[in-house]
């Protein structure tokens, strides 16, 4: 009997109807398998045939619960029914595993740098002849992917994704960095790391674990069976001045580009196959994505930016620092500047916690309260032309999320680019 077949037999409940869910949905009809039902606490309308009566009841027979990224244990509107059946549920990236066909996988997963360092690698191995798929977290449901045999799968992991897996076992298993964040969805700082070495916990001798040097120990203490590999962020740096493209080479992608200079001589690519594929690499949408020059000024868009840690990156890479902060902050961030302050001109808060920034600005650099990215960027035209500096950059990372004022980084960030554009055409 086939994997597959044998899956069939089991039955499930997808919990969550957002993107991922109807990808869980559709992967099921696609397949043939027939055993499953679908809820979620606020659609009613969709799959109404496989909405059950009693959640309780299917909750205790089902074989396995499928649970969406966004729903937490901790604030579902059935968390206490939820927590019961813990032991049932996995994620839509254990299903990939369960069912497993003849590919490779490498999964990526880190407080800051996973998107990045992820579709690079997937750039890298489709210019190199390998045939990569990129999905996961990174926008792209895994389940929604034409996975065809010898393909790479290159995945994206969340913290909310590794924290219910029970049967991932990459090929390939990056854990970048850790830093505070989603403390508003795990419960402590505990839990979040826990949830993040969950990446490496079913690997055997022959998979690859490559991890970041200061996680070394934590490693070692959970006596993982992954072989055991550190980036060769000194090999990287000897060989970066060789690279021509100009995103690539800021420091801001030193360590996700140490992660993926040592993978890619695991794959056994030769150097000079990396370096040319490195230099036709298009920067991620919204991370520190420079889209206009304006005279002595650049505008950059680092709306993805939503910790202060993610943030940091940004304002160490620049300077003459006109820095747009503000949004909806994380649970137990803090901003401290130390040596960052000195690459600030002025800072200008937006969103509706303004009391929270005013707090962690106070002291440490110049800064002004302009509610919205309207307010701000008109206000930062005008003090370019007061300060009379010299290569100005104008900076949007907000070291929070857009929540409060915008649905997703992403329309912040577009929302940026089209204001700096008008405003920079008019007044500088």
């Amino acid at each position: 009997m086939s994997q597959i077949e044998n899956f069939r037999r089991l039955s499930f409940l997808v919990y969550g109807l957002g993107t991922t869910g109807k990808s869980v949905v559709n992967f099921f009809r696609k397949n043939n398998i027939k055993h499953y039902q679908v809820w979620d606490d606020k659609e009613k309308g969709l799959y109404r045939d496989k909405r059950p009566e009693n959640l309780t009841k299917v909750l205790s027979v089902v074989d396995f619960i499928v649970l969406s990224p966004g729903v937490s244990l901790n604030n579902s509107k059935n968390n206490k029914k939820l927590k019961k059946f813990k032991n049932k549920i996995i994620t839509d990236i254990d299903l990939i595993f369960l069912t497993k066909k003849f590919y490779k996988s490498i999964v990526v997963t880190g407080t800051n740098g996973k998107s990045t360092t992820c579709k690079i690698i997937n750039h890298i191995l489709n210019k190199n002849k390998y045939k990569s798929l990129l999905g996961g977290n990174i926008g792209t449901p895994i389940l929604s992917l034409n996975i065809k045999r010898n393909n790479f799968l290159v995945i994206e992991a969340s913290s909310f994704q590794l924290s219910h897996s029970k049967f991932i076992k990459p090929d390939y298993a990056l854990l970048l960095n850790i830093t505070n964040d989603h403390l508003d969805w795990h419960r402590n700082m505990t839990d979040y790391i826990n949830s993040k070495f969950k990446v490496f916990k079913f690997q055997n001798k022959n998979q690859f674990s490559l991890v970041n040097r200061k996680l070394r120990s934590k490693f070692l203490e959970k006596k993982l069976s992954g072989k055991l590999i550190f980036p060769d962020l000194l090999g990287y740096r000897a060989i970066k001045h060789k690279i021509k493209n100009s995103y690539l080479r800021s420091s801001i992608n030193d360590e996700n580009m140490s992660f993926v200079y040592t993978l890619q001589k695991l794959l056994r690519i030769k150097e000079k196959s990396f370096l040319r594929s490195a230099n036709t690499f298009k920067g991620l949408p919204h991370r520190y994505e420079i889209f206009l020059k304006k005279k002595n000024c650049v505008f950059i868009n680092d709306s993805k930016a939503t910790t202060f840690e993610s943030t940091k990156y940004a304002l160490k890479n620049s300077k003459n620092i006109f820095w747009i902060v503000g949004g909806l902050p994380k649970l137990n961030d803090k901003i401290n500047l130390k040596n960052l302050k000195k690459n600030i001109i002025k800072s200008y808060i937006i969103g509706k916690n303004t009391i929270f920034f005013k707090n962690q600005l106070r002291n440490q650099v110049q800064y002004e309260v302009c509610t919205n990215l309207k307010g701000s960027i008109f206000q930062i035209c005008k003090d370019i032309r007061l300060f009379k500096k010299k290569d100005n950059i104008v900076l949007l990372s907000p070291a929070s999320a857009s929540f409060d004022q915008y649905q997703n980084f992403e329309k912040r960030g577009n929302e940026f680019k089209r204001l700096s554009k008008f405003y920079a055409r008019k007044y500088l």
